[in-house]
């Protein structure tokens, strides 16, 4: 499947009817560089292209001025809401807990509202009228500039990717997936087991169980699964010898990582943060931070656009990996 056709059946499909023809009419060179589309009811619909870029949509494309753009309504919103739920706001209800719900591609839709809040915190949500559709891209290659540095002595060296949201670390996985299945003869590296815990189901973004997105011939994914029970469970089922998973943050989290370690697993994860040291301070890497678990730290921003590789560093020495301008390029744009 082509790029444009993606975008019409992914993208285009989940929209209202009366903006469907204004996303399918966009030039192709503004559908390649989208990566995010917000919603927001009673407010224009924007558009965010690669580097950061706003524009809103408007009767003759995409425009610079707000008051030339359409508004997104109450109405249109309710539409979405029920194209992105499947008709079926209850079965998702967890997804909704949660505040985001992932579409078939690996596309995610977050969003927010009025909390519905009991004695365990939010339930659900009600008057959803802000959406934040983030478009998942398969960029191979991009793992290209880093991966040298990921691989000492045959193996894998247990990473953690570290950036705010939007910086690119979920399709920075996704290759790195590939190519260590895959293997990479130039680096000395053959093709290796893989699993994947995909509890958002954006690194691989299986449909039914089979991935969308590729990530290599020998790679496994526990699709859906909450983070720590899906480390466990492929730990026990899957024998593999790298272990990938994105956004670690839970208590849990930590655990089940080191626990993938002691069985002498590679683990390659990503986490919220500015820096090492902004991460290594939330709970769930406390563990793994103090033990001098964690071998590399890759670094992203969007400071040149989304997928600026700021750098590669060994936590354990203070260590700097390669030419450090030539790592500074935005490799997901």
């Amino acid at each position: 499947m082509t790029g444009q056709d993606r975008f019409e059946q992914e993208i285009v499909a989940v929209m209202p009817p009366r903006l469907r023809p204004l996303f399918s009419a966009l030039p192709a060179e503004v559908r390649e560089r989208v990566t995010e589309i917000r919603l927001r009811v009673s407010r224009p619909v924007m558009i965010v292209l690669a580097g950061d870029d706003h524009w809103f949509l408007g009767p003759k494309g995409i425009t610079r001025d707000p008051a030339g753009a359409f508004t997104f309504g109450a109405d249109e919103g309710a539409q979405f809401l029920q194209f992105i739920s499947r008709s079926s706001v209850y079965a998702l209800e967890e997804e909704f807990r949660q505040g985001y719900v992932t579409l078939p591609g690996g596309h995610r839709v977050g969003f927010c509202g009025e909390a519905v809040v009991d004695g365990q915190g939010v339930r659900t949500l009600k008057h959803v009228a802000h959406f934040n559709l983030r478009i998942a891209r398969e960029l191979p290659g991009v793992a290209d500039p880093v991966l040298p540095y990921l691989i000492s002595r045959g193996r894998v060296c247990h990473t953690l990717v570290v950036s705010p949201p939007g910086c690119g670390k979920t399709t920075l996985l996704r290759d790195l997936a590939r190519q260590i299945s895959r293997g990479v003869p130039a680096l000395g590296l053959g093709g290796l087991n893989v699993a994947i815990v995909d509890e958002r189901s954006e690194i691989a973004a299986c449909h039914r169980g089979v991935p969308q997105h590729d990530v290599g011939p020998r790679t496994d994914i526990s699709d859906r699964c909450p983070k720590a029970a899906g480390i466990f469970h492929v730990l026990r089922a899957m024998s593999p010898q790298v272990l990938i998973t994105d956004e670690i943050g839970r208590p849990e989290d930590g655990p089940a990582i080191m626990e993938a370690l002691n069985a002498g697993v590679s683990v390659i994860a990503s986490a919220h943060g500015a820096s090492w040291a902004e991460a290594a301070s939330r709970p769930a890497l406390k563990e793994l931070a103090g033990a001098g678990a964690i071998e590399r730290v890759v670094v992203l921003s969007r400071r040149r656009g989304p997928g600026t590789l700021e750098r590669v560093t060994d936590p354990r020495s203070g260590r700097h990996f390669g030419n450090k301008p030539s790592l500074a390029a935005v490799c997901m744009s």
